[in-house]
């Protein structure tokens, strides 16, 4: 009877978990040995047979009939006259089969047996779940916001699936109540102490991408290519895109009309400035074209270095290097070279780094950050408007233009 009311109560993880009969079964069984080796030293001579649906547990033990006085070890051997309590016609040498009763093997034992299935079958969850979600990398996932914290945000989707979405995975202009349902793509997943850890993030490159496939019909049919996708993550992103029907055109297709069709994914993405180009081999074409909306008048390649010398109209140039130099930096990323703006028709200028004997290097660096390589590429912006796109001080930026003009006058 005993037996019967232990397994009904493993049954009730069975419904809870929803583990299949064959795993249910290989579960109890590995806890039961687990238990009979603590017991007897060994579990190579029983034979357990379980039936999980109908309450059934029975445990044998086998022993060989040995003469009285000469048992070794009790657990594989059994004496004539013990042999001969069970069977009176047993003899030396015959096998002997004994049930064995839970109860025998005491009741800490058995709630022992309790709680190591307990944790087999959290483990199999972990695993499960773990081998569920590692299908997902890359893909988009939704769930729900369930508790905030400081560095981080805990999600559950509807099968309680615990997601986190780091503070660094999340887009600057993101804001979330308790409750509310969060879009990203599932970007890791680890097992940590058996407990699969799910990274959830909204600022990759390849969540965009996804957002594409799943906006975009072409896209998603195979008609338009992406071919490379960059964004710093709340302020401006840059798409390539391909398609081998010359019928279609690629970004017409992605932005729609009057942006119809890229407007949710800008939605989704805090409104996320998304500039769409037209892929190309040429090197010096895609050069050009990353630069958009600025008018590129000429490059130059040095394809050994991965540099390009870039050519354009004064009135052009802030364009090309966009706000915080967001612009040029994405162009950057997305050709693969480090690019350098010259202004057209300037025919002095002087590469900052020339004036290391006069500036320090970290506020030559602050300047490169934003575009900015020379002296007249400084001098051509207001002193407010530097002030706002970097990190130095107003004296620091007037004393650096005094250097500069004086430079450029002698």
């Amino acid at each position: 009877m005993e037996n019967i009311a232990l397994i009904e109560s493993f049954s009730e993880f069975k419904d809870d978990k929803f583990i299949d009969r064959v795993t249910l079964m290989a579960i109890l069984e590995d806890v039961f040995r687990n238990a009979l080796k603590k017991k007897f030293g060994s579990d190579d001579n029983f034979d357990i047979i379980i039936n999980p649906d109908k309450g059934d547990l029975e445990i044998w033990r086998n022993r060989v009939v040995v003469l009285d006085g000469e048992v070794e070890d009790p657990n594989e051997e059994i004496s004539l006259s013990e042999a001969r309590k069970i069977e009176p016609d047993f003899e030396v040498g015959e096998d002997v089969s004994e049930e064995v009763k839970l109860i025998n093997l005491g009741r800490r034992a058995i709630l022992a047996l309790r709680q190591n299935l307990i944790s087999k079958i959290h483990e199999h969850d972990n695993t499960t779940i773990y081998k569920q979600f590692k299908e997902l990398e890359g893909e988009i996932y939704t769930a729900e916001v369930h508790h905030i914290r400081h560095k981080a945000i805990i999600l559950l989707d509807d099968e309680g699936n615990e997601v986190i979405l780091p503070k660094d995975k999340q887009i600057p202009s993101d804001f979330f109540r308790k409750g509310d349902n969060v879009r990203g793509i599932i970007e890791s997943v680890e097992l940590k102490g058996n407990k699969p850890t799910i990274i959830m993030s909204r600022t990759s490159p390849l969540f965009l991408e996804q957002l594409f496939f799943q906006e975009i019909p072409e896209v998603y049919d195979g008609l338009i290519t992406i071919k490379k996708a960059v964004r710093i993550p709340g302020e401006k992103a840059k798409v390539a895109v391909d398609s081998y029907d010359d019928r279609i055109d690629p970004v017409g297709a992605c932005v729609g009309m009057k942006g119809s069709r890229i407007h949710g994914i800008v939605r989704e993405l805090g409104n996320e400035n998304i500039d769409v180009i037209n892929w190309t081999s040429n090197p010096q074409l895609l050069v050009t074209r990353a630069l958009s909306p600025a008018r590129v008048s000429s490059v130059k390649l040095n394809d050994e270095k991965m540099t390009a010398q870039v050519y354009l109209r004064p009135e052009e140039v802030s364009k090309a290097i966009g706000r915080g130099g967001h612009n040029i930096r994405l162009a950057g990323q997305l050709t693969g070279y480090e690019i350098d703006v010259f202004r057209e028709g300037v025919e002095e200028d002087v590469e900052l780094t020339e004036f290391s004997d006069e500036i320090e290097a970290w506020v030559i660096e602050e300047f490169k950050r934003i575009g900015m390589d020379t002296a007249r590429s400084v001098l051509e912006q207001e002193v407010g408007d530097l002030i706002k796109r970097t990190d130095l001080e107003e004296e620091t930026i007037l004393e650096v233009v005094r250097i500069l003009k004086e430079e450029l006058e002698d």
